[in-house]
C-alpha cells in the first residue's frame, strides 16, 4: 500500500504481509508499467530509459540488513531499543516500591507491539515504529484493551516492520498467530518474574510454534531480583541478537525474491493485474520496445528519428488504455510506421497474435518482404494469406507469436476459422490499412465483416484504422468503438496545379474560385509536335527529367499507350505481375525516370516521383472523385527521395467548372456495402453468423446488425425499411435458397419458431467463402461432375474452378474457340458435351452459322476460360498464351490469380460435403499448380514472397534449387551471381526465405508436440508413460 494510501484494518496477518517500505517501492516498479508517453520529441533523441527492474538475489550476509551494512548500522533504531529498556527498568522500580500490590500483568506479542498490561493502572506498549513514540498508559481494563488492539487500524508507515527482513516478519506472524491460539485454549497465567525474561523468551524463539501462557506476576519483586535484572543482558543486545540469528536462519528453500512476493498486499496485486490487462508490458526504452528496435529501423529502412506526430501518436492516451483508434494523415505522412510500431509492442510485449489486412496481394507481398527481417531478428513468424495461401484455422503456436499479413478476402475467412476453433481472443490486434475501402463495393462489405465480428466476439482485441482518404469519420468511430487523430503533417511539401490551355493555376482554398495564376508554360514546339501532343505533355515531362521522377496518369490503357508511345516506357495493369515487378525496381533504383500508368497504381504500390500529371480528370468514362485525385496526387513528393512535391491536372475548358468543385470539395463519405452488395453482403455475414454461432436467433442476430456499419449508417441507406424488417428479410432469402433451416410462424410477422440452424451446403458455402449467387450452380456442377469426371486430363477440373464472376467480361473469339477445341484429343473433347457446348455449336459459331439451339452463355464462356488456363498450364509462358487467344498479358494474368483463388475456395466446399470427397486430393494439386504456373522445380522457389518465375529461374539456374538453398545464401554472393538484383533485394529475399523455412519448421514441430501429447480425456488406468 502507498503511503498515501487508505489505512488498512489488520486483525491477525498484517505482519507478514508489510514489506520494507523500500522493498515495496522496488516491487512496484518491477511490475509492468503502461506504455508512457515520453518527454522527447521524436525517436531520435535518446529515448528515457525505462524504470530499471530491480534484481533480488537470494538470502546472503550481504543481503542480510537490506541496504545497512549490519543491524547495527540503523543507530536510530537500537537508540530508541536502549531508551525503552530503561523506562521499562524504571518502570518496574516503580512497581517494586508497592510490595502490598498484586498487579496482573500480561506479556502478548501482536502484530510486532510488545504489552505489558496494568489491570489497575498501567499499560506499557512496545510500539517498534519507524518513530518510535514510546509508551502510552489508558485506564482500561484488559479485555478492552485487547479488543482495541486486535482492532486497531494501522496507518501505514507506523510500525517497525517495514524496515524488517522478510524472514524476521514471518516469525512475527507465527508468533501472534500461536499467541492468539494458546490465548484462547489456555486459562492459566505465568507468573512472570520480570519483564525482560518474558520479552527474553519470546525473541530467542527459534520456531515458528511459541506458546505464550498467562500469569501472575508476584506481590513483590524483591533487591534481588532487581539485581538480578540489571545483570541480564540488555534488551538491545536480545534483540539484536535474536533478528541476527533469525536473518541468519535457513529459511525453507525459499528465496527472498519469492518470499517478498508472496507478501505483496492484496490491493497491489488487483492493481498489478489490472495494469498488465489494460497496458502494453514495457520491455525496453523504445515506446516499450527493446532498443534493438530502434536499431534495426535505422539498418532495414534508414529510420534513426520518428517525425513529432509520430511520437504524439504513439503516446495518445487512448493507445496506453488500448482503446480502439483511427488515425488520417495525407498520403507520404509515415502511417504505415506508426502501425508496425504498434504491432511489435503486441508481438513482443503482450505476446499476442498480429492480423494485418491490406487490400491487395501486391501490397501484401511488398510487407512480407519488409517486415520478415524484423521477424528474424527479434523472434516472430510472418504468415502470408493472399491469392490461395494460408492455412485455416492456423496453427496454434506455443512459443512463437505469428503476425498474419492478409487480403481482405482471406482475412475474412482466417477470423471466421479463428472464431470456430474458440481461438479469436489470441488476436491482440488487427490493424486495416486503407480503411476507407470499406464504402468501396464487395471487398468493403467484407471488411466491413471482419471488423463487426471481432468487435462482436472479442473483447481484448484492439483495433487499428488508418487510411489518408476520410470524411465521415464519425460513423466509423462510433462503427469501431474507436478515438480518432488526425494531423495534416506531409515530410515533403505539396504544391496542387491546374492546366487549362497553356496557362497553369496554383490551387488556393482560400481563393475565390479555388484558383491563383501561377505562370504561362513556355515551350517552343514545332508544328507536328503541336498536333501531336496539344496538351504540352512533353513540355511539362522534360521540364523534370531526367534528373528527377515523373508519373502520368491516364484515364485508359489505351490513351496510356499513346501517351507513351510520345515520351517513355510504359507502365499499366496490362503487364504481368513479373513484368510490373521489374518496372517498379527499376524505377525505384532510378533506372527509369518516366512512367505513363493508369490510375490502379494510385493504389499503395510504392511509386513515388517528384511530378505528377494527370493526363485528365477521368477514370475511363467515369469524373474523377475526390479520393481518387488524393491518391493520385499522393504519389509526389514522397519523403527521403525528393525536396519537393508537385501535381498538375490537365484540364480542358468544358471540365473547367467541375475540377473547381472537385478540388474544393471535401472527401467523399464512406457508406456500408452490406445492403447494396445483397449476396456479397448481408446474407453472407448472416449466413456466417449462425453457421460460427455467433446469433441464432432473429433477436441476437439483429443486435449483431446494430454493431455494424450498415446498422449505424441504415436510417440514412435504408429510410423505406427498418433494420429489422431488412434482416428478417435476408434470412428468408437465405432459408428459401435451402442455406439455414427456420421455420416462421407467418409470411407477414416472419417469426421463428425455433432457434436458426445451417444446413450442410450452407455450411460449405460460408467455410468456402463462395458467393451466394454461385452456390448453387457450382453444387450442380460438381455434382454433374461426379456423373464423368475426366481425369485423362486436367481440363475438366480447371472448367470446375473457373470463377462465375470472370465470365460476364469474357468475349470469345470463336475462330480462336475453334481452333483450341480442334486442338483437344477425343478424350478432352468429351469435356466440353459433358459440361454443355457441342462441338457442332462451336462449329456453327465460328463459321457465323444461325445457332437454333439455346446455349447457356455463362457456360459458353466458362469453357472458353478454361482452355486459357489449360494452354497456360502447358506452356507456362503468358505472352505466348495472351497471344495465342488475343488477350493482355494483364487480363491472362488476372484470370489465371483469380482461378488459383477461386480453386482454393472450391476446395474447402467440398471438405464441407462428404459427397465431394474426391475432389479433395485433386484440387488440392490443382490449386498449387495454379498459383505458381510454373515447371515443378520452380515451385518451392516461388514459395517465398516477392520471387516470381523469372527470379526463380535465375536462382535455379544458379544453385539455389530448394528453400534451404536460399535461406542460407549470402546476400553478397547472390548480388555477385544473380543479374540485375540490389543488395537490398538480395536481404529481402533471404530474408523470406528464412521466415518461410522457419515458418514450415515450427509447424512441423507443433504437429510432432500435438502428436505426442498426453490425452487429457482417457481414464488413468489406460495411461502408460511413453519412453
Amino acid at each position: 500500500m502507498e503511503g498515501d494510501g487508505p489505512a488498512v484494518r489488520r486483525r491477525s496477518r498484517a505482519a507478514s504481509a508489510r514489506k520494507r517500505s523500500r522493498d515495496r517501492a522496488q516491487s512496484r516498479g518491477a511490475c509492468y508499467p503502461p506504455a508512457r508517453k515520453r518527454p522527447s520529441s521524436g525517436a531520435g533523441e535518446e529515448p528515457q530509459p525505462a524504470p530499471s527492474t530491480p534484481e533480488y538475489n537470494n538470502d546472503s550476509e550481504e543481503d542480510m540488513f537490506g541496504d545497512y551494512d549490519s543491524f547495527s548500522g540503523n543507530d536510530s533504531l537500537l537508540a530508541q531499543v536502549d531508551n525503552m529498556e530503561q523506562e521499562c527498568i524504571q518502570s518496574i522500580d516503580l512497581t517494586s516500591c508497592t510490595k502490598n500490590m498484586e498487579d496482573e500483568a500480561t506479556v502478548e506479542p501482536s502484530f510486532g507491539y510488545f504489552q505489558l498490561q496494568n489491570a489497575k493502572s498501567k499499560e506499557l506498549i512496545f510500539c517498534a515504529a519507524g518513530n518510535i513514540t514510546g509508551f502510552r498508559t489508558e485506564e482500561e481494563n484488559h479485555l478492552r484493551i485487547t479488543s482495541q488492539q486486535e482492532n486497531r487500524t494501522l496507518e501505514p508507515g507506523d510500525c517497525f516492520l517495514n524496515d524488517l527482513p522478510s524472514s524476521q516478519l514471518l516469525y512475527f506472524e507465527e508468533m501472534n498467530k500461536t499467541s492468539v491460539d494458546s490465548r484462547k485454549s489456555s486459562g492459566t497465567k505465568e507468573n512472570a518474574n520480570d519483564m525482560n525474561s518474558c520479552l527474553d523468551k519470546m525473541l530467542n524463539q527459534s520456531s515458528c510454534h511459541h506458546n505464550a501462557e498467562h500469569a501472575k506476576i508476584n506481590n513483590e519483586l524483591s533487591l534481588s531480583t532487581m539485581s538480578n535484572l540489571n545483570k541480564r543482558e540488555s534488551l538491545k543486545d536480545h534483540l539484536k541478537n535474536t533478528m541476527t540469528g533469525n536473518a541468519k536462519a535457513q529459511t525453507p528453500q525459499v528465496s527472498r525474491t519469492k518470499q517478498l512476493k508472496e507478501a505483496v498486499l492484496s490491493e497491489e496485486i488487483c492493481a498489478a493485474k489490472k495494469t498488465i490487462e489494460t497496458s502494453s508490458v514495457d520491455i525496453g526504452p523504445f515506446y516499450g520496445l527493446p532498443s534493438k528496435v530502434k536499431d534495426l529501423l535505422v539498418q532495414f529502412r534508414g529510420i534513426e528519428k520518428l517525425y513529432e506526430w509520430q511520437h504524439t501518436c504513439l503516446t495518445l492516451e487512448s493507445l496506453q488504455q488500448r482503446k480502439n483508434l483511427i488515425y488520417s494523415l495525407p498520403t507520404s505522412g509515415g502511417k504505415t510506421l506508426v502501425a508496425e510500431i504498434l504491432i511489435l509492442q503486441e508481438l513482443l510485449c503482450r505476446q499476442k497474435d498480429v492480423l494485418m489486412v491490406l487490400p491487395y496481394v501486391a501490397i501484401v507481398q511488398e510487407k512480407i518482404w519488409a517486415l520478415s527481417s524484423f521477424g528474424i531478428e527479434l523472434g516472430f513468424l510472418v504468415e502470408e494469406y493472399a491469392g490461395s495461401k494460408g492455412r485455416f484455422p492456423p496453427i496454434k503456436r506455443r512459443k512463437k507469436k505469428s503476425l498474419y499479413i492478409a487480403t481482405i478476402e482471406k482475412g475474412h475467412s482466417l477470423v471466421n476459422s479463428l472464431i470456430e476453433t474458440e481461438r479469436v481472443g489470441d488476436l491482440g490486434l488487427v490493424v486495416v490499412d486503407e480503411l476507407h475501402m470499406l464504402g468501396e463495393g464487395s471487398r468493403g462489405a467484407i471488411l466491413e465483416m471482419i471488423l463487426a465480428k471481432i468487435l462482436y466476439t472479442s473483447e481484448t482485441t484492439q483495433i487499428i484504422g488508418m487510411s489518408a482518404t476520410l470524411n465521415n469519420v464519425g460513423d466509423l468511430q462510433q462503427f469501431l468503438q474507436a478515438e480518432y487523430y488526425t494531423n495534416n503533417f506531409r515530410p515533403v511539401e505539396l504544391k496542387e496545379y491546374v492546366k487549362i490551355q497553356d496557362s497553369i493555376y496554383e490551387v488556393d482554398n482560400k481563393a475565390e474560385n479555388g484558383l491563383i495564376f501561377s505562370r504561362l508554360l513556355n515551350f517552343k514546339y514545332s508544328s507536328n509536335l503541336q498536333k501531336m501532343d496539344p496538351d504540352h505533355l512533353i513540355a511539362l515531362v522534360t521540364e523534370v527529367i531526367p534528373n528527377y521522377s515523373c508519373l502520368v496518369f491516364c484515364p485508359t490503357k489505351k490513351n496510356c499507350e499513346n501517351v507513351a508511345e510520345m515520351v517513355c516506357k510504359y507502365l499499366n495493369n496490362g503487364l504481368t505481375s513479373d513484368e510490373r515487378k521489374r518496372i517498379e525496381e527499376a524505377y525505384s533504383t532510378g533506372v527509369l525516370c518516366l512512367l505513363t500508368c493508369t490510375s490502379t497504381l494510385a493504389a499503395g504500390v510504392n511509386l513515388p516521383a517528384r511530378r505528377v500529371i494527370l493526363r485528365a480528370p477521368y477514370v475511363a468514362r467515369e469524373f474523377l472523385k475526390k479520393s481518387q485525385y488524393k491518391q493520385m496526387i499522393g504519389r509526389a513528393g514522397r519523403a527521403g527521395i525528393d525536396s519537393a512535391g508537385e501535381s498538375i491536372l490537365i484540364v480542358q475548358e468544358k471540365d473547367k467548372h467541375l475540377v473547381r468543385d472537385l478540388v474544393n470539395s471535401p472527401l467523399e463519405n464512406c457508406y456500408s456495402n452490406l445492403f447494396l452488395e445483397f449476396t456479397k453482403g448481408i446474407q453472407s455475414l448472416l449466413l456466417s453468423l449462425v453457421g460460427l454461432k455467433i446469433a441464432r436467433t432473429p433477436e441476437e442476430i439483429y443486435h449483431f446488425m446494430c454493431g455494424t456499419l450498415f446498422g449505424v449508417q441504415q436510417q440514412f441507406l435504408s429510410k423505406e425499411k427498418s433494420l429489422s424488417a431488412i434482416t428478417r428479410e435476408a434470412l428468408g432469402c437465405l432459408i428459401e435458397k435451402g442455406l439455414l433451416k427456420g421455420k416462421m410462424t407467418s409470411e407477414k410477422e416472419q417469426k421463428f419458431q425455433s432457434n436458426l440452424e445451417i444446413t450442410q451446403l450452407g455450411q460449405a458455402t460460408y467455410k468456402g467463402s463462395i458467393d451466394l449467387a454461385y452456390c448453387d450452380a457450382l453444387y450442380r456442377d460438381l455434382k454433374k461432375g461426379l456423373e464423368g469426371l475426366v481425369l485423362e486430363s486436367c481440363l475438366h477440373l480447371l472448367y470446375l474452378t473457373t470463377p462465375y464472376d470472370m465470365t460476364y467480361h469474357c468475349r470469345p473469339d470463336w475462330m480462336i474457340y475453334f481452333r483450341q477445341f480442334s486442338q483437344l484429343n477425343s478424350v478432352e473433347q468429351k469435356v466440353a458435351a459433358i459440361v454443355g457446348v457441342p462441338e457442332s455449336f462451336i462449329m456453327k459459331k465460328a463459321s457465323g452459322q444461325a445457332i437454333k439451339k439455346d446455349v447457356d452463355n455463362c457456360v459458353i464462356n466458362r469453357l472458353y476460360l478454361s482452355f486459357v488456363l489449360y494452354a497456360l498450364l502447358k506452356e507456362t509462358n503468358i505472352w505466348n498464351v495472351s497471344e495465342k487467344f488475343n488477350m493482355s498479358r494483364g487480363y491472362v494474368q488476372n484470370l489465371l490469380n483469380s482461378a488459383a483463388s477461386f480453386s482454393s475456395c472450391v476446395l474447402h466446399f467440398c471438405e464441407e460435403l462428404e459427397e465431394f470427397w474426391v475432389y479433395k486430393a485433386l484440387l488440392t494439386e490443382l490449386t498449387k499448380r495454379l498459383t505458381y504456373c510454373v515447371k515443378a522445380e520452380l515451385v518451392p522457389l516461388m514459395e517465398v514472397a516477392g520471387v516470381l518465375e523469372s527470379r526463380a529461374k535465375q536462382l535455379y539456374d544458379s544453385g539455389y534449387k530448394t528453400l534451404a538453398h536460399l535461406a542460407n545464401a549470402d546476400p553478397e554472393t547472390l548480388v555477385k551471381m544473380i543479374e540485375h538484383l540490389s543488395r537490398r533485394q538480395a536481404r529481402q529475399i533471404v530474408s523470406s526465405a528464412k521466415m518461410l523455412l522457419r515458418e514450415k519448421a515450427e509447424a512441423l514441430q507443433e504437429e510432432v508436440e500435438e502428436l505426442l501429447k498426453v490425452p487429457t480425456d482417457t481414464s488413468e488406468g489406460l495411461l502408460t508413460t511413453l519412453p
